[in-house]
């Protein structure tokens, strides 16, 4: 685009250009020389100025690409830093919040497990001697009742301490079986969170890629049409008179 001093600097070529021709015209020679001498000198400091002023403005250019590309790259990784913490805080609470489901539910479990044990079932030697002892005791033989009874009250404290021991084992592998259900269901969650995790991590390269790209695009256009400007300005400069 021609600016003021442009048309200034090309009015004052032709004024000058004119009178070299006038001067030529009359026959001043000596005033034809200078004049197109000053001319030369003109048109070559002119030259230079507009290369040097193309140069300065498609420097502006790159600069501005470059400055537009770190904007545009800084708002990016802002918004999937932000997007990418957000998921895992959301992923957190929901880790926390199965955990804390799962201890209730284990509690709730436990409980239900004491509520549910049976009185236990003695042996039927036990039940026997428990028959003679009565017997013995109401047919006035306490002597022998007190021996067989003494006799029942170990092999019922055997029985009974044997009973609690095969019913907590069988709480210990019923709960540790629940507990081995929770953490399947705590391992899936947090497989699923990984991978959505590795698919924003995925996302996030491409669109990386893709802005990248455009910026490439960019630069490779803008350097193109500078270079078409700079091999219009040399055939000016080589092709005027």
């Amino acid at each position: 685009m021609e600016t003021a001093e442009d048309s200034a600097v090309a009015d004052f070529l032709q004024i000058l250009e004119e009178h070299r021709k006038n001067c030529e015209r009359q026959g001043k020679y000596v005033e034809a020389e200078i004049a197109k001498n000053r001319l030369e000198e003109l048109k070559l400091h002119e030259e230079n100025r507009r290369k040097e002023a193309m140069r300065s403005r498609q420097l502006a250019e790159r600069l501005g690409v470059e400055e537009a590309h770190m904007l545009e790259y800084q708002q990016f990784n802002m918004d999937w830093d932000r997007k990418m913490g957000e998921y895992e805080q959301h992923a957190n609470e929901l880790v926390e919040a199965m955990r804390d489901r799962h201890k209730n539910e284990l509690k709730e479990f436990q409980e239900t497990l004491l509520q549910k044990q049976q009185r236990p079932k003695f042996s039927r030697e036990l039940l026997n001697l428990r028959r003679i002892q009565e017997h013995l005791a109401k047919q006035k033989d306490y002597t022998e009742a007190h021996k067989i009874k003494l006799k029942c009250d170990a092999l019922e404290a055997w029985e009974l301490e044997k009973w609690k021991n095969q019913k907590q084992q069988e709480m210990f592998q019923r709960e540790a079986k629940f507990k081995h259900q929770k953490q399947g269901e705590l391992l899936a969650l947090q497989k699923r969170i990984q991978t959505g995790r590795e698919e924003q991590k995925k996302q996030r390269e491409l669109d990386l890629e893709r802005l990248l790209q455009r910026y490439r695009n960019v630069k490779n256009e803008l350097e193109a049409q500078q270079n078409l400007e700079r091999i219009r300005m040399e055939k000016m400069t080589q092709g005027g008179p």
